[in-house]
């Protein structure tokens, strides 16, 4: 070398950066431990050049402590299956980059422009989307950038030589080389001209460069006498010429003339070791900065979403609760799963206002901490309404769009029977509701009427069953549970899971004896004592009890049975209380259906019906998303009766909820009914099922409500109200607070804060609610708040929300009711003494033989699920106020194995309910001009 050119080692480089993203990863995981940049590398068939690059790629990856994914295809496949195995990756979070490795060896047509820019701008680490690409162009950095290029560049750079001044030649006009790199040196204030092998008098064009860029593509075309003395000479070619001095009998060159150019510039890349390893270096700098990125949203999200409220228009008077909500667009929910960091992938989009949210975000953030978890309760319920739902709404649109908190909303799917009887819609009401109103209150997303369909399965199966036994043989029922099917019977799973609890350990058909083959095919279910009824979503009172089996093909066997309304199936209670698929699963499986004539339980898996019901319910177990009217997010799910079943949304839209909104953020979640009832099962069986831990209880009441429990007159659905509830009446009030202090010290019980959430209506007075306030303070709730959500919307609820803030605050010293070792009937006892303010309990003596026949079968360790009028304390609805030391019947009980509990009956409690003389159905219609539901509400 006569000048002592300087060789610029783009392998000593790399290795420096390699070295440096090594720290950065490890920054990363540091951060946020779940997250490891991950790369995906794309190749359509195998061609050996390909493959050679990809495994330096991923040794590269592998180094710095990153994941790599080597995604090959077939050189079958077509354009559309690689763009779909691109949009996939795109929306998979645990890939932070994706190059598609060129060329495509495929033997069908691939554009393969339109398949780098189906590659996510955000996830574009080799910087050939057309928007990386225009970025570059117009000197916005802020894209990916093109991996050799800018490896050329951070060569340049370290020359020492100044690229500000310089004039540069670039030769070859690529989209992947030649035109981006004299973009950067463009922007980097070089001046540039870009030449190409057409380019007339080139070498006098490159004799002026102080900067030389070569990626032609031909061998050794640059000679080192066009080389301007103490030029950078950069060398992006490789070439494969003939040489048989080698053992391949091939050499790789550059497109510069090496040994030529050694003497004259004062820096240039070799071939290979220049240029090459800094195009991997920069793809890994690339994916390592797009995971920075994605870690700094989760950082940032751990304090709030990117969430934009809408604004609301708030006028008075305040207008009818339909006006009110057709008056506000909602925003796309696709935008708004997006807003509350849902990924594509986990999102199922029902129109443009609803989504099914996948289980799959569970495993995403399974290792991220959960949000503050709130259950809004009530006092006891009245005609009046205490506003329950409306308060929880109100609540979360405080929280997000007053306070900037993540929250979201987890409330259950209103049943249509309601809806069309007599109660209405539950979506709140006011400035504080859940849009669109009709959606939510009218079939929704179908997961009702898919619990319809598979209790009403398995109600088909039981009596088929009973029928076939009636009707055959041991031998012939047998042989058609156990078809030859091409000359050979084989057990289906669910048949074999019935043969090792009968146990039996064989898994050939052929195999099993008379007597065994009986114990098999014969359920011996006893008509009188099936514990099953079929379901339908609507009140029907004629339902209440049905004789079935009348047609002649049934042969005389007939039996008395009923319907119930959907919500109150036990598998609406499996849906809530699932913690995913293969729990809801197992769950299903346990639910006894019947008894045999020994009194043995015969449960769904006996029926053969498991897999078939989970068929019908896979994706009824995915919450709904939708919003509140000021676009803080709702998950709509599941929907028991509480006075029946355990009356709470699911366990997954809470645990959904809980990693989404995140240690910062907030879910509020509701119990049915009052204290006594909804909160009870929340905590008892909810939280005991889940293992989720409250931290706090926000109890609603309303003056009105008290004014009742206080012995205020009977109110009549459609009357006038009468003047006590209409005008101040302090004694009146004062003689209903034992109902909101019995409910306070249920709540407190737990070791959970009480705030109490007085729902203002317009004939409160100041004195009434400052009444109410002194009273619950003194009682213990940590706060005592008026709210003004139902006029106002979150703006109203603004200070009940800091309340709430500042209860969660406070360390959690939650504790259960009672212990699972303890007696059916103890806790029987604990529930009704400490909760409901009974002296004691009577059991009759069919409720004693239930309870001695569900201990001696390994039930007596599952927690109580009270079936009680929601409108008393006592299970005497008409009995108002906070009753003490009263007699508390229990007149019948049965077990929901599958749900997990054991329901005693306190006084009549009907799963069917019927429709008064003028429901709401008469309001109801569809304008048939604009598509509007009218009279909904």
């Amino acid at each position: 070398m006569l000048n002592g050119a300087k060789i610029l080692s783009g392998t000593d480089v790399a290795k420096e950066i390699r070295e440096r993203l090594k720290k950065e990863v490890a920054e990363i995981r540091r951060q946020v431990p779940t997250l490891v940049p991950g790369l995906a590398i794309v190749q359509v068939g195998g061609r050996e050049d390909s493959n050679v690059y990809i495994r330096m790629k991923i040794k590269a990856a592998e180094e710095i402590g990153m994941y790599a994914e080597h995604v090959q295809l077939p050189r079958s496949t077509t354009q559309d299956e690689l763009l779909a195995t691109v949009k996939r990756l795109n929306e998979d979070p645990c890939f932070h980059g994706i190059i598609v490795q060129m060329p495509l060896d495929s033997e069908t047509p691939i554009d393969a422009h339109l398949i780098t820019d189906a590659v996510s701008p955000e996830k574009d680490v080799d910087g050939l989307n057309t928007i990386n690409e225009g970025r570059v162009a117009t000197g916005d950095m802020s894209g990916f950038l093109p991996c050799t290029p800018n490896g050329c560049m951070e060569l340049i750079k370290r020359t020492g030589t100044p690229i500000a001044g310089s004039y540069a030649v670039v030769i070859g006009r690529s989209k992947i080389v030649g035109t981006p790199m004299s973009e950067l040196l463009k922007w980097a204030d070089a001046t540039v001209t870009v030449a190409h092998s057409k380019t007339k008098n080139l070498n006098l064009l490159i004799k002026k460069a102080d900067i030389l860029v070569v990626a032609v593509g031909r061998p050794e075309m640059v000679r080192g006498a066009w080389i301007k003395p103490g030029a950078v000479v950069i060398d992006c070619g490789i070439n494969s010429i003939p040489d048989p001095t080698k053992k391949s009998g091939q050499r790789l060159v550059g497109d510069v003339k090496y040994e030529e150019a050694l003497p004259v510039a004062s820096h240039v890349t070799p071939v290979p070791g220049g240029v090459g390893p800094m195009t991997v270096a920069m793809l890994m700098q690339n994916t390592v900065q797009s995971a920075q990125r994605v870690a700094r949203r989760l950082i940032e999200m751990e304090f709030r979403w990117c969430l934009k409220p809408l604004p609301l228009k708030l006028t008075e008077p305040v207008p009818s609760d339909i006006e009110i909500a057709r008056a506000q667009e909602p925003k796309d929910v696709a935008v708004l799963a997006q807003e509350i960091g849902l990924i594509p992938s986990e999102v199922s989009l029902y129109g443009t206002k609803k989504a099914k949210v996948s289980l799959k975000v569970l495993q995403r953030l399974q290792y991220e901490d959960d949000a503050k978890y709130v259950v809004v309760a009530g006092i006891t319920p009245t005609p009046l309404g205490e506003g329950k739902s409306t308060t929880l709404v109100g609540l979360v649109q405080a929280l997000t769009a007053q306070k900037r908190c993540n929250s979201i909303a987890c409330l259950r799917q209103p049943s249509q029977g309601p809806t069309f009887g007599i109660k209405g819609g539950a979506a709140g009401g006011g400035y504080s509701q859940v849009i669109p109103m009709e959606d939510f209150n009218l079939h929704l997303t179908g997961d009702i009427h898919a619990v319809t369909a598979a209790n009403n399965l398995l109600a088909a199966q039981l009596d088929a069953r009973i029928f076939h036994e009636a009707t055959q043989t041991d031998q012939a029922l047998y042989e058609r549970l156990v078809p030859a099917v091409k000359g050979s019977r084989k057990f289906a799973p669910i048949q074999l899971r019935r043969l090792k609890r009968l146990g039996i350990e064989k898994t050939d058909p052929y195999a099993l004896t008379p007597d065994e083959i009986r114990r098999f095919a014969r359920l011996n279910i006893d008509p009188h004592n099936v514990v099953w009824t079929r379901v339908l979503d609507v009140n029907d009172r004629y339902l209440r009890k049905i004789t079935i089996g009348l047609s002649p093909t049934e042969k005389n066997l007939t039996r008395d049975t009923s319907f119930a309304i959907s919500v109150s199936s036990e598998i609406m209670a499996i849906l809530a209380l699932a913690t995913g698929l293969e729990d809801m699963k197992q769950r299903l499986a346990k639910m006894v259906v019947a008894f045999d004539k020994a009194g043995t339980p015969v449960t769904a898996d006996d029926l053969g019906v498991t897999g078939s019901m989970m068929v019908l319910l896979k994706d009824a177990i995915e919450p709904t998303l939708m919003q509140t009217l000021e676009g803080t997010p709702v998950l709509v799910h599941a929907g028991p009766f509480a006075n029946i079943a355990h009356g709470c949304s699911s366990i997954v839209a809470d645990d959904i909820g809980m990693k989404l909104a995140g240690k910062r953020g907030y879910v509020v979640t509701e119990a049915g009914f009052g204290s006594d009832i909804g909160m009870e099962k929340f905590f008892n069986i909810k939280c005991r099922a889940s293992g989720k831990v409250p931290n706090a209880v926000v109890l609603v009441t309303t003056v009105r409500a008290l004014k009742m429990h206080g012995g205020g007159p009977i109110v009549t659905a459609g009357a006038p109200l009468r003047r006590e509830y209409m005008s101040e009446n302090l004694d009146l009030l004062e003689k209903g607070l034992p109902n909101l202090l019995k409910h306070i010290e249920n709540g407190l019980k737990y070791g959970v804060p009480v705030v109490v959430a007085i729902n203002a209506h317009g004939t409160d007075t100041a004195a009434e609610h400052e009444l109410v306030q002194k009273a619950a303070k003194a009682a213990g709730a940590f706060d005592a708040i008026v709210s003004n959500h139902w006029a106002k919307g979150g703006e109203g609820a603004a200070e009940l929300a800091q309340a709430v803030i500042d209860a969660c605050n406070r360390p959690s010293e939650f504790k259960l009711l009672y212990d699972l070792d303890m007696s059916i009937e103890d806790k029987i006892v604990r529930i009704a003494k400490e909760m409901y303010g009974a002296g004691t309990i009577e059991l009759n003596s069919k409720v004693r033989d239930a309870i001695r026949l569900y201990t001696e079968k390994g039930f007596g360790k599952l927690p109580i699920c009270m079936a009680k009028t929601s409108m008393s304390l006592t299970g005497d609805p008409s009995a108002k106020g906070a009753p003490k030391d009263f007699k508390l019947v229990i007149n019948d009980i049965c077990l929901s194995a599958g749900a997990g509990f054991i329901v005693p009956m306190c006084g009549e409690i009907s799963k069917m309910p019927g429709l008064p003389t003028r429901p709401s159905i008469f309001d109801i219609d569809l304008n048939t001009e604009t598509g509007e539901i009218e009279g909904l509400f």
